[in-house]
């Protein structure tokens, strides 16, 4: 039996590297029979066989798991997001970020294409540095912010997740020397991304450390979680909430709330707290139906 970790998955297939050596593996049958799930970033072991093909055995216990993308293992998240083309989502980028908190996996916010424009750059900064994330500005056009991004990568687990041509690719080609990951240009008619990544892989950086690319998004699901427990994924709406007069205070119009007493008075950004409400719906929606 050897021991390795899955970097990639495609076609059935779950490619294993075990020390210098990477191979190609099936499942064995109780994994079907279970539904249980091996995902990237997963410690297995294996059975090997002849011509660098094995024979999944087992998933050792993980750290944590990223729904989406799909990975196991991993010590942070660089969520990226563009300044321009496309525009950033703060919708899209709240919803992704209620999703590491869920999971406790560090999340560094990385806004890349500044050689684009910086009109939203200063408001970005202060809404999301005053929460406690770090912020990394890059452009892998101009290499502009390169060093800080592998520095944050270094001696990592990381990936790279954010919405369809927001340069992830682009910036993983820029650290990693013939690299050569895929790129497209955003559609210039819908100014939106086009999708170039096609599964979450682990690639190995020069300097130690590994970083996965992975597929862009459009939209995310909600997690599985009841609406009090949507709170606590806002580190500032849970910094005040309390001091809400009543336990099971949702933020919404009920007396006494501290947290709309923040959002008046300005210690809560007002869009945050809004994407809040929006998920506190679309939950309450889905509890309905």
């Amino acid at each position: 039996m050897q021991e390795g970790l899955v970097i990639k998955i495609t076609g059935g297939y779950y490619y294993v590297k075990s020390g210098a050596e990477i191979l190609v593996c099936t499942l064995r049958g109780r994994f079907r029979q279970e539904k249980e799930k091996v995902l990237v970033g997963d410690r297995v072991q294996l059975k090997t066989a002849q011509a660098a093909t094995g024979v999944i055995e087992k998933i050792f216990p993980r750290k944590n798991i990223l729904f989406q993308p799909s990975i196991a293992n991993i010590s942070q998240v660089v969520v990226v997001f563009s300044l321009q083309e496309p525009e950033p989502n703060l919708y899209l980028l709240d919803r992704f970020l209620v999703q590491t908190e869920l999971t406790k996996v560090k999340a560094v916010l990385c806004l890349n294409k500044i050689d684009l424009g910086k009109q939203q750059l200063d408001c970005l900064i202060q809404i999301y540095s005053s929460l406690g994330y770090v912020i990394l500005t890059t452009s892998a056009k101009t290499k502009q912010g390169l060093a800080d991004l592998r520095n944050v990568l270094k001696n990592n687990t990381s990936i790279l997740a954010g919405p369809s041509g927001v340069g992830k690719s682009s910036l993983l080609n820029a650290l990693i020397p013939d690299l050569s990951l895929g790129t497209r240009e955003i559609s210039r008619k819908l100014k939106q991304g086009k999708h170039t990544t096609r599964y979450v892989r682990l690639i190995p950086l020069p300097d130690n450390g590994l970083v996965a690319d992975s597929p862009g998004f459009s939209n995310l699901a909600l997690p599985d979680i009841n609406q009090e427990e949507l709170a606590p994924c806002f580190v500032e709406i849970y910094k005040y909430q309390e001091n809400c007069k009543y336990n099971n205070c949702l933020h919404l119009v009920e007396p006494g709330c501290a947290v709309q007493e923040a959002v008046t008075e300005g210690k809560i950004n007002p869009s945050r707290y809004h994407n809040y409400l929006l998920l506190l719906k679309e939950m309450n929606k889905r509890k309905r139906y």
